[in-house]
């Protein structure tokens, strides 16, 4: 049990390329199922609409501000139930929070209204915070479902 064992070195200078793999007429290529589902386009909003997009630039900015213990933002995550835009630019954004024990229950409303005001065009923002209906993890998005595992 008490013997050296010796550990021998090799150096290389170069190795050979392995050979890359060929698909055969015989081998049928599956197709990838994420391939699709990341490809998919959000349909277009009418521009000429109330909150076309100012509403979508808002809604971009929601997606930069992150849930503190999920590596998801929060427009992802579901947290945001509703962004209506007036025709003067005044912004609502109707949200939720994944408890009302959250860390952040106090912070998280301004922040949100701090990211919407800092939006070109947006006059005044309100954040209305919601309990009903609760969060639950079915509102999260795919994308937030892929990026947490759960797809």
């Amino acid at each position: 049990m008490n013997e050296e064992k010796k550990i021998e070195v090799e150096e290389v200078s170069a190795v050979e390329t392995p050979p890359r793999a060929r698909l055969t007429p015989e081998v049928e290529r599956k197709r990838d199922y994420l391939a699709g589902f990341l490809a998919e386009q959000k349909p277009a909003l009418d521009t000429n609409a109330p909150g076309g997009q100012l509403q979508e630039a808002v809604i971009e900015a929601l997606k930069s501000i992150y849930d503190p213990e999920i590596p998801v933002d929060i427009y992802e995550l579901g947290l945001i139930y509703d962004v209506a835009i007036s025709e003067d630019g005044d912004a609502v954004v109707t949200m939720t929070l994944t408890t009302p024990h959250c860390p952040v229950a106090e912070s998280m409303p301004g922040e949100v209204e701090l990211r919407v005001l800092s939006v070109p065009g947006i006059r005044d923002a309100e954040v209305k915070l919601v309990w009903d209906p609760p969060w639950d993890p079915s509102k999260m998005s795919d994308e937030a479902r892929l990026e947490l595992g759960m797809l």
